[in-house]
This record gives structure tokens, C-alpha cells and sequence, in this order.
């Protein structure tokens, strides 16, 4: 494979990567070296282990570095904003930084994973969310990249079913301010079942589901999975989630959580190299690494 071979990155070797607090879980590295190697380009993406008290040293030492860009993950993608210089407006409508570019020392902040989640529905489900129903289980960082993006794609109405019932009102309010109905549920109300009903797109956003033990607690009821809901599940390890897996069970058509981590890492790789990114080859070290449990 491509990227099993050592490459021959020379002095002027552009330099991108993530920074997150664990990081060496990450499979951005597979991808986007992986897409390197494949066109022939002399650059390399590095994971750095940032603790949240180092987050302003590290910014202002990778903009000394003249690195290219950066990848933002947990728990930085909002803590970064102060230490930038601009954000995108998708940044800005999302409140959160998962991607960075650096135009000669001037570090821009933007978010790619609301696109990588409507390009995973397009791509994996062949789904177009303008017009749709949508009910997201969440109410989190995730969940608002999700809910705007949905909103700006001109989805008709979006509920956000979430433990905490003011958490929820708070996303709500930003999507009818984007111009679509939102409505705001706690997980526990009697409603949700109707609004699941009517949905089109049932999308998971909490960390409920990384375990993938099958008598998992599901955020619906099975019962409440029917034709024609497409269910996903922004989780990506395990592949076929606990809620996944019901929804198969079910005749559903399902959006694994893999296709948004790699919609969005298209994204950045094209916004920091100027080229389309190679998306197969990264379905591919994505896909491989998820195979053998990485």
C-alpha cells in the first residue's frame, strides 16, 4: 500500500495534521497520508497531543512552524476560536473550529463537518436533505453541526430530542433562525414517536453506541424504526453501531458514521492543498483500518 512505503519528503515538505487531547486514536493520519502518497505529494500529516492548558502555546507554535493546516478534534473545537484570526461563516453559524488553514501566518478557523455530513448522505444514501424531515438525538457540538448544515441545505423541519430539554430549545432556536421549523423535545416525551413517524432521517449524534455491545440501550425504541426513516449514526467505532444494527433489522436504509469523518477530511485536505482529494483511496485507509479495529 501506498502509504506503507517510506516516502521521500524532502526540505520543502508541507506539513498538515490534528490537534486533540487523546489524539492517537485518530485515523485522519491514515487518510490523509495515504492521499499524499497517492498523488506523489511532498506532504506528510502529523498527530499532536495537545493538553488543553498548552492549546494557546501550541496554536501560536504551529503558526511559527509555517504548518499548512491543522485538523481541530476533542476538546479544542470550540476552546480554539479565541487564538485565530478569522472564521469561515460556517465556523461562525457552528460556534466550533474542526479545520484550519494557514494563509501565510494568518490562521483561518473553519468547520468542514457539517458538509462532510450532508456529502455522506448524498454519497452513502444517495439522500437530498431539501425538503426533508429530520429528528437528531444530541444537542452537542456534533449535533449543531448537523442541525445547521441541514438547515442551510433547506430541510423543512428539524427536531432536536435531547436529555436535557433546554440544551435542545437552544439548537432549535439557531435552526429556525436559519430558516427552517425546529422544534425542541426532551428524549423522554411522548411526541418524539409521532416527529420519528413523519421524519425522513433519524441522525445519532451522542457517543451512545461506541461500546457496540448489542443489548446496548438504543436512544428510540426499535419499535419506533419504520419504513422509510434512513438512520444514522455519526459514531464510527464500532462500524455497525448497536442503533445501526436495529435499524437493518428493520429494513432501513442506514448512514454509517465513517462516510462524515470522511466527507470532512475531503474537505480540508482540498481547502489546505488546493487539489481535489483523492476520496476512494481514502475510503480505502479508512475502510481497511476500521477492519482490522484500529
Amino acid at each position: 500500500m501506498p502509504d506503507a512505503r517510506a516516502r521521500g519528503l524532502t526540505g520543502e515538505a508541507a506539513v498538515v495534521g490534528v490537534i486533540g487531547w487523546p489524539v492517537a486514536h485518530s485515523l485522519s493520519p491514515l487518510m490523509h497520508n495515504r492521499a499524499f502518497a497517492h498523488l506523489d505529494m511532498n506532504w506528510v500529516y502529523v498527530p499532536f497531543a495537545v493538553r488543553p492548558e498548552n492549546l494557546e502555546a501550541a496554536v501560536a507554535g504551529l503558526r511559527a512552524l509555517s504548518v499548512r493546516g491543522f485538523n481541530v478534534t476533542i476538546p479544542h473545537k470550540t476552546a480554539i476560536i479565541p487564538f485565530l484570526d478569522q472564521l469561515t461563516p460556517a465556523a461562525a453559524a457552528i460556534g466550533a473550529v474542526n479545520t484550519v488553514i494557514n494563509r501565510d501566518g494568518w490562521l483561518v478557523g473553519d468547520n468542514t463537518d457539517g458538509l462532510g455530513f450532508l456529502q455522506s448522505l448524498r454519497e452513502e444514501a444517495e439522500f437530498d436533505p431539501a425538503g426533508s424531515r429530520t429528528v437528531i438525538v444530541g444537542a452537542g457540538g456534533a449535533a449543531r453541526a448537523v442541525a445547521v448544515s441541514l438547515a442551510d441545505a433547506g430541510a423543512a423541519r428539524v427536531v432536536i430530542a435531547n436529555r436535557t430539554l433546554a440544551r435542545a430549545q437552544e439548537l432549535a432556536d439557531v435552526v429556525k433562525g436559519r430558516g427552517a421549523q425546529a422544534a425542541a423535545l426532551a428524549l423522554d416525551s411522548p411526541e418524539l414517536e409521532e416527529e420519528l413517524a413523519a421524519a425522513d432521517l433519524l441522525v445519532q449524534t451522542t457517543p451512545a453506541g461506541m461500546s457496540g455491545e448489542a443489548d446496548a440501550v438504543l436512544p428510540v425504541p426499535e419499535s419506533w424504526l419504520r419504513p422509510p426513516l434512513i438512520v444514522c449514526d455519526i459514531v464510527y467505532t464500532p462500524p455497525e453501531t448497536p442503533l445501526l444494527a436495529a435499524a437493518r433489522r428493520r429494513g432501513l436504509r442506514v448512514v454509517p458514521g465513517w462516510g462524515m469523518l470522511l466527507y470532512q477530511g475531503a474537505a480540508a485536505f482540498e481547502r489546505w492543498t488546493g487539489r481535489p482529494p483523492p476520496v476512494a483511496v481514502m475510503r480505502d485507509a479508512l475502510l481497511e483500518a476500521l477492519a482490522a479495529g484500529r
